[in-house]
């Protein structure tokens, strides 16, 4: 008993301590996106990309089964990056579930910030870009084949957060929301300044270290106030 409200506190201290640095990494960000929509037409196509989703979004049923797939197969694969084993896994529209046998909340966690399909994707362009090289239209594709799964990644990811999620029950909804953004507001980071190579990810990720620090320190100069 006294071991889960420990733990109970710890994952509130956490997603406490995490508030600031999700502020930083979400600035720096915004910031990122607005140097890199001068680096190069990469824009043009990801937003198509985006575009279309939307349009299958809007107007065609939700592929449910396609989504639950990748998001179990982001559990089994994070487990296996933890060193934990695949016990069994199993997908259908209604939902899925994967057993391992150790768990970890980044494993708990991951399909809600890991767009798996992306990754995928992007994996099957390098595959691509091997074979036929630099054709002109290798890179349009990969950037709208990019807007199109990112863009199912994060509509398809607010959807299923609507329903009552157990990963999210188990690990605490502060401590898990506070997660899910970071990973999210990372991977945006690192990858638009992958695409755009402006800034370029190491500036990217030390504008994130800076505007982090910066929001500690009002943090602390407001509690300050606060105790006088």
């Amino acid at each position: 008993m006294l071991s889960r409200w420990f733990r109970r506190g710890l994952r509130w201290a956490i997603a406490l301590l995490l508030l600031p640095v999700n502020v930083g990494v979400s600035r720096a960000a915004w910031e990122v996106g607005v140097a890199s929509a001068s680096a190069g037409p990469f824009w043009v196509p990801l937003l198509v990309g985006l575009g279309v989703w939307g349009v299958f979004y809007l107007q065609l049923p939700r592929p449910m089964w396609l989504y639950v797939l990748g998001h179990e197969l982001t559990h089994a694969v994070s487990a296996w990056m933890c060193g934990a084993r695949v016990q069994s896994f199993k997908v259908n529209s209604r939902g899925g579930e994967v057993r391992v046998s150790k768990s970890n909340a980044f494993i708990a966690l991951s399909p809600y910030f890991v767009p798996i399909y992306s990754i995928l994707w992007s994996v099957a362009m390098a595959l691509v870009h091997w074979r036929w090289g630099a054709a002109w239209w290798v890179m349009p594709l990969y950037q709208a084949g990019l807007g199109f799964t990112y863009g199912f990644h994060v509509t398809m990811t607010a959807v299923i957060l609507r329903i009552r999620q157990p990963d999210l029950v188990g690990e605490g909804f502060l401590f898990s929301g506070s997660l899910i953004w970071l990973g999210n507001a990372l991977m945006l980071l690192i990858g638009m300044a992958w695409l755009a190579g402006r800034p370029g990810v190491p500036t990217a990720l030390r504008w994130a270290a800076l505007h982090s620090g910066e929001a500690y320190r009002w943090a602390w100069q407001a509690a300050e106030r606060g105790l006088h």
